[in-house]
């Protein structure tokens, strides 16, 4: 289709929606047809997915779901025990925020159902106050996400890079949800996204929107949205203390500060985290005296602002001794109540099981195979060398004797007959 005739024409609420009657997706906090939803679990969803893929929230979602069933279960929980749940999802700054807004959710006695008393709660965006408002309460509301902001560049070929297209992008979509079943649109719109509009090779001959898409008509659909290209974060180094004590292998605890990075999860002693670490001077930021040794390897964490390595020393403590002042010992058995972020279950992990790093694969040429190993081969230098004897030559065999001859085996051959040497050739005389 000619791209001035793809210009004129606009996608229609009515057909995503058909499409998606037949294709929507089934996922644990998503009502069913005819169900009605549960503003609890479309927030909690909501949270988790931010930054997260599906995979990744349906076991934490089930289990939060069985822990705190809801918005009243969740508020009154201590916050060490929503950390807890929490660790291994990442941006604990939402778990955080998760257990305030039920807190004010709790104590206004139901949430908000307009998109402005949503944006008030703690922790909730303009994405996640239009998605319950759309999807809980019937509201006429955009949910720009990810798969929103790709479905909708591309559709009107938003030349504009993300961020900066980010206002455009969310009239846009706007403008393009119906008065009835805004909740089922906004679903669509993911789903479409998610699984047809994807960011590379997208199923466009199955899209419901294919004829209005922009991008589409020009050939163009992969190249959207337009984004700057980030800078690569400044790799920072560490070191990290496990101090494990004998008996029950407990394990050397401390919370970090509630605000930053890992905000009040649990974590062994670290130093600081700079780009120029001297890990050769690490045993200065060593939580206590002790015999520490230092483990092969390192261990690798990528942050969304850039990347670590920490090198692990352990060190083994006696029973009786006692844990620095704002520290705590937790037995190794009971390491899974704490709210230990991935990196922090990385280090103990390598802790108690090191593993070397894998050795790098040489630059340049490949050697060339040195052949067949020599006669006098050293197999192992602690037990010395070991000789590969050459194979001995066939001896040749006597003539059998015949009934002729009287000699016995042990006879020696009679000796062989003189060659007679050739005359040169040449002329006669």
């Amino acid at each position: 289709m000619p791209a001035s005739d793809a210009s004129i024409l606009r996608p229609q609420a009515t057909d995503l929606l058909t499409w998606y009657d037949r294709h929507r997706r089934v996922l644990p906090w998503r009502a069913l047809p005819g169900e009605s939803p549960d503003p609890y679990r479309v927030w909690l969803s909501e949270v988790m997915l931010q930054q997260t893929t599906i995979a990744a929230v349906k076991p934490y979602f089930a289990a939060f779901l069985a822990r705190f069933p809801d918005v009243a279960a969740l508020a009154q929980a201590p916050e060490e025990a929503v950390m807890s749940a929490w660790a291994g999802l990442g941006y604990y700054s939402r778990a955080r925020n998760l257990h305030a807004c039920a807190k004010a959710v709790a104590a206004a006695g139901a949430f908000p159902d307009t998109l402005d008393g949503l944006r008030r709660l703690p922790g909730v965006g303009a994405y996640t106050a239009g998605a319950i408002a759309a999807i809980a309460f019937g509201r006429q509301e955009a949910a720009v996400d990810g798969n929103v902001e790709r479905v909708v560049t591309r559709l009107f070929a938003i030349e504009t890079p993300i961020p900066a297209a980010r206002p455009a992008i969310r009239t846009l979509t706007q403008e393009l949800v119906p008065p009835d079943r805004p909740g089922d649109f906004a679903q669509a719109v993911m789903d479409l996204g998610a699984t047809l509009c994807t960011p590379k090779r997208p199923a466009c001959a199955l899209c419901p929107w294919m004829a209005p898409c922009r991008a589409r008509s020009l050939g163009t659909q992969e190249t959207f949205p337009r984004k700057l290209k980030k800078v690569p974060g400044v790799p920072r180094r560490g070191a990290a203390f496990v101090a494990i004590r004998s008996g029950d292998e407990a394990v050397l605890l401390r919370t970090r500060p509630p605000e930053g990075l890992l905000g009040a999860m649990a974590e062994p002693p670290t130093s600081a985290w700079q780009p120029d670490y001297d890990v050769a001077r690490a045993l200065l930021d060593a939580p206590l005296d002790a015999r520490w040794k230092r483990l092969p390897g390192v261990v690798r964490h990528v942050f969304t602002h850039f990347p670590l390595e920490l090198t692990v020393f352990v060190a083994r403590v006696g029973l009786g001794g006692a844990a620095p002042a704002g520290m705590r010992f937790t037995p190794r058995r009971d390491l899974e109540g704490e709210p230990l972020p991935g990196v922090m279950r990385k280090v103990i992990a390598h802790a108690f099981d090191p593993k070397a790093e894998p050795e790098r694969k040489p630059r340049g040429r490949p050697r060339k195979d040195p052949g067949p190993a020599p006669l006098l081969a050293v197999t192992d230098p602690d037990e010395g060398p070991r000789f590969r004897p050459a194979p001995k030559p066939t001896p040749r065999q006597a003539p059998v004797a015949t009934d002729q001859d009287s000699a016995g085996e042990d006879t020696p051959p009679p000796p062989a007959p003189a060659r007679k040497r050739a005359k040169p050739k040449g002329r006669r005389p």
